[in-house]
């Protein structure tokens, strides 16, 4: 270890050599900066200087403290560990180590409350926090990452440099700004991996359609996959599941027929369902797809309900085939818009409620390139909110209120012949639901406000006075006593 001298001075120290923290530190280094490098077991540490960073300027930590004493000032501290406890302790162990200034940065998977109390705690000792989602898995790591760093506004002008050199770039633009206070960062990653669940779901619902009820083999389908990475739906995810869908096993058979049909999850989906519903936002299209997963997980149950439960006699699809991959292609399209609205409206709730100042055209920016939903799509919604910053929802911007217009009958058709043929769509019937019930100027919700009023005296307002609470004795016995207001 040679280059472990004691007179180097890195530029960013980074603990965790995970996959992750590995391709972080050579991307770092491969733009000029000096990293220190450490991990718990010092042995790891070793194997990556020997290994993968051998020839390059990374330099090791054998303790926390001999990592500390080899930064510049202020020091930049970069956390690539699991979230959760494993961040905090981390923290406690740097900060008698630390001087007041001194950057500490959060790239893991952190719940943004998380980052939040952490980002409020380390201000009041004097230090400066950082939670930043990092998104575009092991190759983005390396090669150009899309970073969304949020917390202590005066961190960014030290870290701004190292941030955006090796973050990705979309027409010359690093896929990467400063986010907003506190938990900000972490918040929109958040909502990045939501939406990611959502297209995810999405695609697996177009490949389950063409699969059952067109009887497409993997070939076919990745065919039509490829075409439709040229136009509209050009993406990472619509890229990757062409290569998936004609990726064959050592027997010649497509790989993805023979993979266990349970999907995992690590958390990030759930979380942002559970914020839309604090937060008052209908996500149904995110939540919806994290419900997906959970269902796929109850495999034994499904193989015993399917021996027991019958539905349509047919599910192959009767028509034109051409034709309705023609359909399913405008349903997604026309899906992935209502996603990404719900989306935006959860980030613009929370950053109402929070005081953030969320720059959205600037956040569809830094997801054009190097995470995982990378998509042309993205461009078009940076050009709406910079036409219209207040807009409050994408489906009202004249570009996407016209593709929804053109997909409208192609979207109905897919959802009704699915619903004919027993092929579960939960994201594109919720998505298409979500579109009806958002254009409806009158929903039947005053029905529940009769019923809640007459079980539990909650009061409703009236269409001709809106913001005064009645009360109605709707038995003749009930009293006309109202319960407090309130609104979920």
């Amino acid at each position: 270890m040679a280059a472990n001298s004691k007179t180097a001075k890195a530029d960013i120290a980074l603990i965790g050599l995970a996959v992750m923290g590995q391709n972080l530190i050579l991307n770092m280094n491969d733009h000029g900066f000096v990293v220190c490098a450490y991990n718990r077991t010092v042995e790891k540490v070793d194997r990556f200087l020997e290994n993968e960073a051998k020839g390059t300027k990374v330099i090791g930590g054998r303790s926390l403290q001999d990592m500390v004493s080899k930064l510049k000032k202020p020091r930049r501290i970069m956390l690539l560990v699991k979230a959760g406890s494993a961040v905090d302790d981390f923290i406690d162990n740097l900060l008698p180590l630390l001087e007041k200034g001194d950057i500490i940065i959060d790239g893991g998977n952190s719940e943004y409350n998380d980052s939040i109390r952490r980002c409020k705690s380390l201000e009041e000792k004097g230090f400066l926090f950082v939670g930043s989602g990092v998104s575009g898995g092991e190759d983005g790591a390396r090669y150009g990452p899309s970073l969304m760093p949020g917390g202590s506004t005066a961190a960014w002008p030290h870290i701004k440099d190292i941030f955006q050199s090796i973050s990705a770039k979309a027409d010359g633009e690093p896929c990467c700004d400063w986010v907003g206070d506190e938990g900000a960062g972490h918040f929109v990653k958040m909502v990045h991996n939501g939406i990611e669940y959502g297209d995810m779901q999405l695609i697996c619902e177009a490949y389950h359609l063409m699969k059952q009820a067109l009887g497409m083999s993997c070939q076919e389908m990745s065919e039509v996959l490829t075409e439709w990475n040229k136009g509209e739906l050009e993406s990472f995810l619509i890229e990757i599941t062409a290569d998936i869908l004609k990726f064959n096993d050592k027997d010649g058979k497509p790989l993805v027929e023979k993979i266990r049909d349970t999907a995992g999850q690590k958390g990030t989906g759930k979380w942002t369902a559970i914020s839309a519903l604090d937060s008052g936002i209908p996500l149904t299209l995110i939540a919806e797809a994290v419900f997906a997963r959970c269902l796929s997980s109850l495999k034994d149950e499904r193989l015993e309900a399917a021996k027991q439960l019958t539905g349509p006699s047919n599910a192959k699809y009767a028509g034109d085939k051409k034709q309705f991959i023609e359909h399913i292609r405008k349903a997604l399209y026309a899906s992935k818009i209502v996603s990404y609205a719900q989306g935006f409206m959860l980030m613009r709730q929370v950053a109402k409620d929070k005081n953030w100042k969320l720059n959205m055209g600037g956040i569809a920016l830094m997801w054009r390139g190097g995470c995982i939903i990378r998509s042309i799509f993205l461009g078009e919604i940076k050009k709406a909110f910079d036409k219209n910053p207040s807009l409050s929802n994408l489906i009202l911007d004249d570009f996407f209120k016209k593709a929804i217009l053109n997909c409208q009958e192609s979207w109905r058709k897919v959802v009704s012949e699915a619903v004919l043929l027993g092929i579960p769509t939960p994201a594109f019937s919720t998505a298409l639901a979500f579109y009806d019930g958002y254009r409806s100027g009158w929903l039947p919700a005053n029905m529940i406000q009769a019923q809640r009023d007459y079980f539990g005296a909650h009061t409703y307002e009236l269409l001709s006075e809106p913001g005064r609470w009645i009360h109605t004795n709707w038995t003749g016995h009930g009293g006309n006593v109202a319960s407090s207001t309130y609104n979920a």
